[in-house]
């Protein structure tokens, strides 16, 4: 029996973690030769327990990643790999069983890079899939599916997109990861927290438990990476599509700011140079995104020929401290002008990218919630001080950009939140008659927050007091879009449970933007079954709050 393409490719993430000699597709690979033998040479173990990944296509090339590590959760942060640079060999072919392989080369494995390998390829055809692998020492890893950009002058007839953020490992299973990876995407971004700093915690609702004391060195973060990755959902989500990803805060520390530690802590410098330079070990990110030190080049652009472009944002390396202590809070210093939550230089690159952009649809990849939550039903405005809601001028300098730029369509897709969410962008919040400028998707957390739970549509109550916010659910799951010339569609998916494996996804809401056309309409509505449990007893406004301020 031939094995459909999602089969080989979820099956062949599955059998890397499990430790299986090869990925399914390894019978067709020519010989590999072993590494070099000598005096205190020994030969690896399986090296591949963390899968593929590929990244940040262009329409010549994109990113191939793989980190060797045969005891990824070795304390040392080194995957249990000897100290000594291994060659990694490569291949991309232009079918799924090798028969037509059109680039192989080598690299390097390094003791320094923690073994990780970054492939940046280019000369490729625009706007087509390839098939790719790794070997070293005898073994070959599992195959990952990828694929160039469009050719920049073309407008493809569409793209399927999904994005994705906040995986607390220990809260519950990735099976988020998995269901999206069955949808085949052909483009998959992640938001921001793909690991969690804190050390183990025990308990009814933590299914699994962290590796190591909560990271402060890259011994730390290292080995919290190499847990995460070794997650056979993750895996599958990696393998299936490229990938296009920026940071939050927990791949550092909770709530950071530009030099600014949520508490105290003459460290912390350090311990930002290590986070950044774990991360960019385990992301498939070109070299432009190399860390020097504290700093990290993580903003940038990636065009999907003349039907997308996607402007990936960094809302925690070059904001201004959060005001008035953090937390919701009614606070005038949040309107100052001179606060900001890009900086002025990722500011302006965005501003100008918006007078240059010929996107039909231009997407902003960032972290947290872009449009006004108000809290207060009252006559205060009582907003969340880590969101764009506590850098009022930032958000009105951008959004007054793309207006005066003459953008079609501009889309802000964000995570953080741990819940769905959709809104239409206002230039004036204040006044919900005045005119709808853009569009806001919000997708839900992997795990983070544990099962959550279900409501009816419109439920939540800052729904009433903010009318533009026009959708919300606490239940996990992931965002696929479908984009196309005329409309980008939106379908909110959602897990009835992660504190167990292997749950079922459907879509609970799904939502439409014609082109030319800002702002949302609802096309779907799938209401709860049953009313029962927390959706029937919580108190949203207080959840809301709790999930978005306290420890996770």
């Amino acid at each position: 029996m031939t094995l459909s393409r999602r089969a080989v490719l979820i099956t062949g993430a599955a059998l890397g973690v499990a430790g299986a000699a090869a990925g399914p597709l390894a019978a067709t690979a020519r010989p590999v030769r072993p590494g070099p033998v000598g005096a205190g040479y020994r030969r690896l173990a399986w090296p591949f327990t963390l899968g593929v990944a590929s990244g940040d296509p262009d329409h010549q090339g994109f990113v191939l990643w793989t980190r060797l590590a045969p005891q990824p959760l070795a304390e040392d942060g080194l995957g249990g790999m000897p100290h000594r640079t291994v060659e990694v060999r490569w291949e991309v072919a232009a079918d799924e069983l090798f028969r037509q392989v059109i680039r192989r080369g080598a690299q390097d494995a390094r003791p320094g890079s923690a073994h990780s390998v970054h492939v940046e390829l280019d000369g490729l055809l625009p706007g087509r899939e390839y098939f790719y692998r790794f070997h070293a020492e005898g073994h070959t890893s599992p195959v990952g599916r990828t694929r160039t950009a469009p050719a920049p002058w073309t407008m493809p007839a569409s793209l399927a997109m999904g994005f994705a953020s906040c995986s607390h490992f220990e809260q519950g299973w990735f099976t988020a990861y998995r269901r999206l990876a069955e949808t085949e995407p052909e483009l998959i971004l992640h938001l921001g927290d793909y690991q969690y700093e804190y050390a183990r915690e025990v308990g009814p609702t933590r299914p699994r438990g962290h590796e190591g004391p909560e990271t402060r060195t890259l011994a730390n973060y290292r080995q919290r990476h190499a847990q995460y990755k070794t997650d056979a959902d993750l895996q599958a989500a990696h393998a299936v599509a490229p990938w296009l990803v920026v940071f939050d805060d927990h791949e550092i520390e909770n709530n950071w700011a530009d030099e600014v530690p949520e508490e105290p802590d003459p460290d912390f410098l350090a311990r930002r140079a290590a986070a950044f330079q774990a991360y960019y070990e385990n992301m498939p990110l070109r070299r432009t995104s190399v860390p020097r030190g504290i700093d990290m080049q993580l903003y940038r652009r990636v065009r999907w020929g003349r039907l997308a472009s996607f402007h990936l944002l960094d809302t925690r390396q070059y904001r201004d401290d959060q005001a008035c202590g953090d937390g919701y809070q009614s606070c005038a210093a949040a309107a100052e002008p001179t606060r900001s939550i890009t900086g002025a230089e990722q500011e302006a690159w965005l501003l100008d990218g918006f007078r240059r952009s010929e996107a039909r649809w231009d997407l902003l990849g960032q972290q947290v919630f872009f449009a006004q939550r108000d809290r207060d039903a009252g006559p205060l405005t009582v907003t969340s001080m880590d969101a764009w809601d506590g850098y009022l001028a930032s958000r009105d300098r951008i959004t007054r950009g793309w207006v005066a730029a003459g953008v079609r369509n501009p889309v802000v897709l964000t995570g953080d939140v741990h819940a769905h969410w959709a809104s239409d962008l206002k230039l004036d919040y204040t006044d919900p008659t005045s005119r709808t400028v853009g569009s806001e998707l919000v997708c839900s957390s992997i795990t983070s927050g544990g099962d959550g739970f279900d409501s009816a549509s419109g439920s939540h109550p800052w729904l009433r007091t903010n009318p533009h916010l026009r959708f919300q659910n606490n239940l996990r799951g992931f965002v696929r879009t479908t984009i196309t010339p005329a409309r980008l569609t939106a379908d909110f998916a959602v897990l009835p449970y992660v504190t167990r494996p292997d749950a079922p996804a459907h879509v609970r809401a799904s939502f439409a933007i014609e082109d030319r056309v800002p702002g949302l309409h609802q096309t779907y509505d799938r209401p709860p079954a049953v009313a029962r449990g927390l959706a029937a007893e919580v108190d949203q406004d207080r959840h809301t709050v709790e999930t978005e301020t306290s420890r996770p």
